[in-house]
């Protein structure tokens, strides 16, 4: 049976909203909401080595205005407690258990890189569960050069400790002015958050997210056309961790998906174009909306088969 420790949802932003937890097949997941309950909420699914306070609050707040935002930490991850799982299957049943064990039986999700895949998962195994998606810097399980993200984050963190930066400098944004002034804006946002910090994220869970992540480039491709679902597929046109032409590959395979590529960017693509992403996001995920328009940003958009 699973418990709730609850408080109330009614604040006014990422920065000073209250972190919860809920008790759910032996684990204490913590989450934070934002926005009002009642309507479908919007499950934020997270990248590697992320923690609640890595998400960037410009598009947690943005989205929060129109509707109920949770983003949580999955079993081992931040405050989270029990150890991280090495698979990508695992994280998708723990997600579907705290989205349940918080009472909600339809929910969107909005996934970004590893988070994308374990969005991937809970459609494909909780197909009722889930109404819309939004797929952000991610690709399709088996998609080739993904197994080799060892070697990628591993030459970011050396990059990152030599510059004495965060590895995401190098990870999600382009070495050009425009990139490395949008890393800066982002690493400004992420620290407005000054109270009730989460977690560090522990080495166990960076060994088996990497793991997870290594093993689903291995695995078999999934069968994409199962998932019925409304689909919102968004990167940026040079992607280093998850290549841009797996974005689209996974936007041509899932039947009712859109696909969004922003200019100059990386894979941290939707954090450079905040302002043009929220507003792409709220009209997908709005009640007999249209599917996302290519904003004036994008330099590809396109209806996929």
């Amino acid at each position: 049976m699973a418990t709730r420790h609850d408080a109330s949802s009614n604040t006014l932003s990422w920065k000073t909203v209250q972190t919860k937890a809920v008790h759910a097949n032996g684990v204490n997941f913590v989450y934070r909401e934002l926005g009002t309950p009642g309507s479908v909420p919007v499950v934020f699914l997270h990248h590697f080595a992320a923690v609640l306070d890595d998400w960037d609050p410009r598009i947690i707040d943005g989205i929060a205005e129109h509707h109920h935002v949770i983003a949580f930490d999955n079993r081992g991850v931040g405050a989270t407690d029990s150890a991280v799982p090495a698979d990508l299957e695992q994280m998708g049943r723990d997600a579907a258990a705290f989205i349940r064990a918080l009472g909600h039986h339809t929910v969107d999700l909005l996934g970004f890189s590893l988070g994308g895949a374990v969005a991937q998962m809970i459609a494909l195994h909780n197909p009722t569960l889930v109404r819309r998606i939004v797929l952000a810097g991610t690709g399709p399980r088996g998609a080739g050069g993904v197994d080799q993200m060892g070697k990628i984050v591993g030459l970011a963190y050396l990059k990152a400790a030599l510059a004495r930066k965060d590895a995401r400098h190098f990870l999600f944004f382009p070495r050009t002015d425009e990139g490395k002034s949008a890393a800066e804006d982002y690493f400004a946002r992420l620290a407005e958050r000054s109270v009730d910090r989460d977690k560090r994220i522990s080495m166990q869970a960076r060994i088996a997210q990497l793991k997870a992540i290594v093993g689903g480039g291995k695995a078999t491709p999934d069968d994409l056309a199962r998932i019925a679902q409304p689909v919102f597929v968004a990167n940026g046109d040079n992607d280093l961790m998850v290549a841009s032409d797996h974005s689209a590959d996974l936007a041509r395979r899932i039947p009712n998906s859109k696909l969004t590529i922003y200019p100059r960017s990386g894979h941290g693509g939707i954090f450079q174009y905040h302002r043009d992403f929220v507003p792409a996001v709220l009209d997908f995920l709005a009640d007999g909306g249209s599917t996302p328009v290519p904003t004036p940003s994008a330099s590809a958009t396109g209806d996929q088969p």
